[in-house]
């Protein structure tokens, strides 16, 4: 499974709840019965998905059942990515109701078919909320984002039976980065290649000074650290502990680039605290205007490709113990930005979005937690 960077968020105290299936569920295993009497072939996929939610991709809403806000969002930023439908609908479907039921990728493909194909201005998210149950995910308990996306993100890899599509869906989301450690003192160095679902970037500098922008915050991310005194490492070469330099290089970018914003963060009383002030974050993102020749460990072909728009903000309003999420998303089919507040949905405009900046005299004001840039297309 892909794991996040130790950088990444804190998950919230969980306090379970009970759900019961809804009507529509039981019609569902109804038809299940039906189907397990003739098992079909794995390839086999419903028919009225097939190509209906790249063309239609209409903006609905999800109820929220109980503290499922922050599901609701991240499901609406897979969702109205067509890139990540396009995977979807190529899934294996389970043969029998059971694994149907448990299988992540099927529910959410039911899920998107319900969306798309209905008349209705928000759908129940119940069936998914109970497949998640049934592999362990707490639901109805607050939850930060970061976590939630990379657990979402590791159970579709895992349950994709397809390595085509675990392939594909590797490289839509996928960031690969080259750590370096160098000894001070006889220059031996160590290099290791690693992947990542987010860039978890710092919003103070090494000072604890607020960073002014996103830019400044993606520079001091692969900014070399020293690290001295209690955080010296072992050398080999020199047989004791030396001052080191740890770097992270950049060395791909996927189709759609997930910036994690750490505004959770451990203060001087050593209790966790939000930071709500300004950070302003811009449309278009190129990354070679961004990041130095050292920070980077790419080919030119490559680096030609990292220009990026803003398709997605996950927005969080609250505090560390209580708060809400909601999505700001642009649709890549009418190149509209609307706002998913759960069952609400409604068009917004570019200033809109930009609201979610962040102030720090606005207790419950809405802030960028989780940046989606998607990839420009070549000229």
């Amino acid at each position: 499974m892909l794991l996040m960077s130790h950088r990444g968020g804190h998950q919230e105290s969980k306090k379970k709840l009970e759900i019961s299936p809804s009507e529509t569920m039981k019609a569902e295993e109804e038809n299940y019965k039906e189907e397990a009497k003739e098992p079909k072939s794995e390839d086999w996929r419903p028919p009225s998905v097939f190509g209906a939610a790249d063309l239609k991709n209409r903006a609905v809403g999800l109820y929220n059942i109980g503290q499922t806000c922050c599901l609701n969002s991240l499901l609406q930023v897979f969702l109205m990515n067509i890139h990540f439908t396009k995977i979807l609908r190529r899934i294996s479907v389970p043969v029998c109701a059971t694994q149907k039921k448990k299988n992540v990728p099927y529910q959410m493909l039911l899920l998107l078919e319900k969306m798309q194909c209905g008349k209705q201005k928000a759908v129940s998210p119940r069936e998914l909320v109970l497949c998640l149950e049934a592999h362990r995910v707490t639901m109805f308990v607050q939850y930060d984002a970061a976590q939630l996306f990379l657990t979402l993100w590791n159970l579709l890899k895992k349950q994709m039976k397809n390595p085509e599509l675990v392939e594909k869906l590797s490289d839509l989301y996928t960031i690969s980065v080259q750590e370096h450690l160098a000894c001070q003192i006889c220059s031996s160095e160590t290099k290791r290649n690693s992947s990542m679902l987010s860039l978890p970037v710092p919003l103070l500098d090494s000072d604890s000074s607020m960073l002014k922008t996103l830019e400044k915050c993606l520079q001091c991310f692969f900014r070399p650290e020293e690290l001295t005194g209690h955080n010296m490492c072992f050398c080999e070469h020199c047989g004791k502990k030396t001052p080191f330099q740890q770097s992270v290089k950049l060395v791909h970018l996927p189709q759609t680039l997930t910036i994690h914003l750490k505004r959770f963060c451990f203060g001087r009383s050593a209790y966790i605290h939000k930071i709500s002030n300004c950070l302003p974050f811009p449309q278009d993102l190129d990354f070679n205007a961004v990041l130095t020749e050292q920070q980077c460990q790419a080919y030119d072909n490559e680096k030609a490709a990292w220009r990026y728009e803003l398709f997605a903000v996950v927005a969080h309003s609250g505090t560390t113990s209580y708060g809400h999420y909601c999505a700001y998303i642009r649709s890549l089919t009418e190149c509209k930005w609307y706002c998913f507040n759960d069952s609400f949905v409604e068009q917004v405009s570019w200033d809109d979005v930009k609201s979610t900046y962040g102030h720090s005299d606005l207790y419950w004001g809405q802030t960028a937690y989780l940046l989606f840039y998607m990839k420009k297309q070549p000229q």
